[in-house]
């Protein structure tokens, strides 16, 4: 089956844009909420949000933060080969802020579940909130949505949706097969 293409690169780049005035709309100038990128896909979609917030809100301070879940995972140790293991990088307190957890894919929902586990060795945020870019309905393992969806796709087991958001970017839907 021929991969299909979900969002190509204008239209990655307009929905970027929609997700960071909807969370402008609900966070204003961004002085109690940070953003967190789940490792490893998460960070590069948290990185563009991150920029188009800061080139709309021109002289705001915006955390943003990397958090890696491998060892927060349900399925670590049932793997054949050792984790890869990302950098947690967050240099800001989150105790009583809002935090905003951005991954590329809700597919299951084990992730953003292991992210919300590995965020409360950092403190207690007042709130969380999940941002995706791409929401598999209709595959969750686990009763997980997210906050703010740049497009929701019905897939498959046998599918795949792979991110690129190198360069200009852009997201496929693909059978496993074609790999």
């Amino acid at each position: 089956m021929q991969p299909r293409i979900l969002l190509n690169s204008k239209v990655l780049d307009i929905t970027i844009k929609r997700l960071a005035r909807q969370l402008i709309e609900n966070h204003g100038d961004f002085e109690n909420t940070v953003l967190i990128g789940l490792q490893p896909r998460g960070i590069q979609l948290a990185d563009r949000l991150h920029a188009e917030l800061k080139r709309v809100l021109s002289g705001a301070k915006i955390d943003l933060g990397y958090l890696d879940v491998s060892f927060y995972r349900d399925d670590f140790r049932r793997r054949d080969e050792p984790i890869t293991v990302s950098e947690t990088t967050i240099d800001f307190e989150i105790e009583n802020k809002k935090v905003i957890m951005i991954d590329d894919v809700l597919y299951t929902g084990r992730t953003i579940r292991s992210g919300m586990d590995a965020l409360m060795d950092f403190g207690r945020p007042k709130k969380v909130e999940f941002l995706v870019l791409i929401d598999r309905r209709f595959s969750r393992q686990l009763p997980i949505q997210a906050d703010y969806v740049g497009r929701t796709v019905d897939s498959v087991v046998s599918e795949r949706v792979d991110v690129n958001l190198d360069n200009e970017g852009h997201v496929v839907l693909k059978t496993i097969d074609d790999e």
